[in-house]
């Protein structure tokens, strides 16, 4: 499956099984020509080109990228799981719908802004109103499936009855008229944040994503992740880790990435004598950090930023060392389950040349270095991905010049509207809890009770905050989770004394790890059907192999010098300590000490296990407990083979 940017959840998967039977006929045709009207749309805003002398104002705009890509997700996907292969009626129906009644608003935002519609406005736009919201429910409900949607349902009808809730879920109650209107004429709820994100950002970086994977991309980097480690200890896991990494990093898609990745990656490290279980856990694992890993990140990234209103890039600095150290995990643990368990790698002459992948690849390394340039060193980061698309598409059309160059154009069209389709359909739906804790002002004082209910205790506040990541990221897709915490948590952690960064990646990091933990662990789901293993003894194992990625978000937002804030000569040592930190913890979970080539004898991986965690706190008393613990594991292991030797 090609790299996408699409929302995580079971509804994303079902996507993309059905997109191929399902979009055919006079459905292909519509969502063709919505998708490519939509895209030039959006070039010409963002773009500024005026084109026949036409650049709608921002509310316009918003309405008329909802009208053109909400019927895309109902084309796209199916009511029940009986019309997966075919558009119904009542679908057609919906589309028509959604595009009438967001394309009228367009051409009245006029008297929404002068006329106040959004507080008081005739029946007619009253009861278009409450079918856009209708629409934006089911929207939601095809696209993210049905937790999801109690969870809108619920927060969208809040403005009915919060009047009537106790303590800190009181609010300023509202009439139905006045909460539908709000939700879809006001700019804080259906045209807020979320979809606006993804009308002024995310675009270019789902078409840059579509575009390396059209051009032959993903190929690049799984190729290029067996050159580097294949013959490597373990290398077919490593394998895994690094193709996850390099293709997360682009699609910001947990479930995508296990299906795309995995379906080579699994067979691979199960003929190389791993469990299946296990090689369902170390996709799973892998895949779940392309959440975190930049340049891309995936869409909740560019949410973040607009929520913290700083640059995306300032978000892709802060990332990279919590998704290196991520990776870095994994790769540890990975190697020392194969040292202890004699694993190989493969044959050299199985694997690619390191160098003819480099020759034949090399544009697309190019690619990323200037999209991460032009990240850092412009304030362009709308336009960016753009340019670097342009270069890709002439990639994709010399590769198809024997073939036909209209195949990959087609191609990307119709993967970036879907992509768009079903992004738009989860947050259109997601932006009415963010606009009802907003109109009712409920979301303050969330923050101020857990303020007090955590008694200014900032240790008991995160613990709060990860529990709470936790069970939301199990019903919401990732983006929604990070939606509805940035609102009512985040303010919380940072009046208590956290870096807002640091509070911001803390949430999205927990509801992230949701996609490997039972009961739900949909990475580990998707995993163990390609490694024909039971799902719930690869979310086990998954858990299992990640324990220490559940203690890297409390490391970074303890220790702010891990998202770079700080002088260099801090952040290098608390980068290094980090590292030390994490190979002390992997030795003593996978009973493996490295420099010793042996396993861990029981109190050595105890002492390991709290040496580690001690250098988890960025004190200078628990930073010289934990290496004293490293240098007493290490010196008497040397010691007894020294003696053993000489014996």
């Amino acid at each position: 499956m090609s790299s996408q940017i699409i929302p995580n959840a079971p509804g994303a998967a079902r996507f993309w099984q059905q997109e191929a039977q399902r979009i055919s006929g006079a459905a292909w045709f519509a969502v063709m020509a919505l998708s490519t009207v939509g895209i030039a749309i959006i070039v010409n805003q963002i773009f500024n080109l005026q084109i026949l002398g036409w650049r709608p104002i921002s509310t316009a705009y918003y309405y008329i990228v909802l009208g053109l890509f909400m019927p895309v997700a109902f084309l796209g996907t199916p009511a029940r799981q009986a019309d997966a292969s075919r558009v119904r009626w009542y679908d057609w129906v919906l589309a028509v719908a959604a595009f009438g009644i967001c394309i009228f608003f367009s051409t009245r935002t006029d008297a929404i802004l002068y006329q106040g519609w959004e507080f008081e406005a005739p029946p007619y736009v009253v009861v278009m109103a409450t079918c856009l919201v209708l629409l934006s429910l089911e929207a939601v409900r095809r696209c993210a499936g049905l937790p999801l949607l109690i969870i809108c349902a619920i927060f969208a009808t809040f403005p009915l009855y919060t009047g009537h809730m106790p303590g800190f879920l009181w609010g300023a109650q509202m009439s139905f008229s006045e909460t539908v209107l709000s939700h879809s004429l006001g700019v804080e709820s259906i045209i807020g944040i979320p979809l606006r994100v993804i009308a002024d950002l995310l675009i270019g970086f789902i078409l840059f994503g579509v575009a390396l994977t059209v051009s032959g991309g993903g190929a690049f980097f799984m190729d290029l992740a067996s050159a580097l480690m294949g013959h490597a200890r373990g290398g077919p896991a490593k394998v895994a880790i690094l193709s996850s990494g390099f293709f997360g990093s682009l699609s910001g898609s947990v479930i995508s990435n296990v299906i795309s990745t995995g379906s080579m990656t699994i067979p691979t490290m199960k003929k190389c004598g791993y469990p299946a279980t296990y090689a369902g856990a170390v996709e799973s694992c892998a895949s779940t950090g392309g959440a975190l890993m930049p340049p891309v990140m995936g869409s909740v990234a560019f949410v973040m930023a607009s929520f913290m209103n700083v640059p995306y890039a300032d978000i892709m600095v802060a990332a990279t060392v919590p998704a290196l150290l991520f990776y870095l995990v994994l790769l540890i643990q990975t190697d020392c389950y194969a040292a202890r368990n004699g694993l190989k790698g493969l044959p050299r002459d199985q694997l690619p040349k390191l160098w003819l992948v480099l020759r034949s690849g090399w544009i697309y390394l190019v690619s990323l270095v200037a999209l991460v340039w032009l990240l850092l060193a412009t304030n362009a980061e709308a336009k960016a991905p753009f340019y670097i698309t342009v270069l890709l598409v002439l990639t994709a059309l010399w590769r198809a010049r024997k073939d036909g160059i209209g195949k990959p154009i087609v191609t990307m069209i119709l993967e970036v509207g879907t992509t768009i389709g079903m992004l738009v359909g989860v947050l259109a739906g997601v932006g009415m809890v963010v606009g009802s804790l907003a109109i009712t002002g409920v979301g303050n004082a969330f923050s101020r009770e857990l303020l007090q209910y955590a008694g200014g205790n900032p240790y008991l506040l995160l613990l709060f905050g990860a529990a709470t990541s936790f069970i939301l990221g199990m019903g919401m897709t990732v983006s929604a989770c990070y939606i509805f915490l940035a609102v009512v948590l985040a303010p919380a952690l940072t009046e208590a004394g956290f870096s807002q960064m640091a509070a911001h990646l803390f949430i999205l990091y927990w509801a992230m790890l949701s996609y490997i933990t039972p009961p739900v662990a949909m990475a580990a789901v998707a995993a163990a059907s390609i490694a024909k293993a039971p799902a719930m003894q690869t979310g086990v194992t998954a858990m299992r192999l990640g324990a220490l990625l559940f203690v890297l978000p409390f490391l970074f937002v303890l220790n702010p010098n891990l998202i770079l804030e700080g002088d260099a000569l801090h952040v290098t040592m608390a980068v290094g300590t980090a590292i030390v930190s994490i190979l002390m913890l992997s030795a003593a979970s996978e009973r493996w000490i490295y420099i010793l080539n042996r396993s861990a004898r029981g109190w050595e991986a105890v002492v390991l296990l709290i040496g580690g965690l001690c250098l988890l706190v960025p004190e200078r008393m628990s930073d010289l407990i934990g290496f004293a613990a490293l240098a007493l594991v290490m010196g008497h292991g040397l010691l007894t083979r020294k003696k053993e030797i000489a014996a």
